[in-house]
């Protein structure tokens, strides 16, 4: 880790009720040469990983719908937010962790998936790096409804919608989250549907 631009490197716990809060005080060396010392609050919940499930002969995505509170408090009426299956990595693999994460959420079983993209997702406050797949799914592959894990008080709606129906979806502001946003226009710039 290059450290020559940093030093006095100083945190303090704020919260460990669900993930890690700290403040972080140090000492930051500007292009100009001079140092000055910054504080920021960091959030760390680990890293996650997102799919974009898709079915080339129906010309489908699967998508969830599920309740966020942290957009309810931000102007989202209802707190639903429209979303690729996506899940916290469990110090496993995050091919591993997508693979789980889809027959957990939406039901199917998966074995092949592509990772298209590794980034962070708000790097200001937070140290989670989301890693981005895409996958083809059949009819085949249903084992379950999908829904969530109950114990976790998953309370999830698996979507089966036409693609040029979710593209409108984006195109007239009903699709909120960033990492669906992320693979729906990643499906649409490398034309997957027509893909070989």
């Amino acid at each position: 880790m290059n450290t020559e631009h940093l030093k006095n490197i100083k945190n303090e716990l704020l919260s460990d009720n669900y993930y890690i809060l700290k403040k972080y005080v140090f000492d930051y060396k500007m292009k100009s040469g001079n140092w000055v010392t910054q504080m920021r609050e960091v959030y760390n919940r680990g890293d996650g990983a997102g799919i974009l499930l898709y079915n080339k002969l129906k010309k489908t995505v699967i998508l969830v719908k599920q309740f966020r509170m942290p957009t309810f408090l931000n102007d989202n009426n209802d707190g639903f937010l429209v979303e690729i299956c996506a899940g916290m990595l469990d110090k496993d693999h995050p091919e591993a962790c997508i693979i789980r994460e889809t027959e957990e959420e939406v039901g199917y079983r998966i074995k092949e998936v592509k990772k298209v993209y590794e980034a962070y997702s708000s790097p200001g406050v937070m140290t989670e790096k989301m890693h981005f797949f895409i996958g083809e799914y059949t009819d085949n592959m249903k084992v379950s409804e999908g829904g969530g894990i109950d114990t976790e008080h998953e309370d999830i709606e698996v979507l089966e919608i036409p693609f040029t129906e979710a593209i409108k979806m984006l195109e007239n502001g009903l699709i909120h989250d960033t990492r669906t946003i992320v693979l729906l226009q990643y499906a649409q710039i490398y034309n997957i549907f027509d893909a070989s």
